[in-house]
């Protein structure tokens, strides 16, 4: 069960990658205050790629908007 657990996580992940990179050039850029930014940063520490949860931490911001900052700020 451990080995279809990590296939399903690679082809999730590669998946996700994939269309970030391809859809990141249409987003907007999303801006965001200097306590959601360090907010977003300390959570992706603690749980990584998990944009829902990290969303539920901050009102008023969606799972998209979050990974859409993320990627936006480490593609610089």
């Amino acid at each position: 069960m451990d080995n279809q657990r990590r296939t399903k996580q690679a082809k999730t992940s590669s998946i996700v990658t994939s269309s970030s990179e391809v859809s990141s050039l249409e987003w907007e850029i999303v801006n965001m205050s200097q306590e959601e930014e360090d907010l977003v940063c300390r959570m992706h520490k603690l749980v990584g790629d998990r944009w829902g949860l990290i969303a539920g931490r901050i009102p008023g911001r969606t799972a998209e908007e979050i990974e859409r900052f993320w990627v936006m700020k480490t593609e610089k």
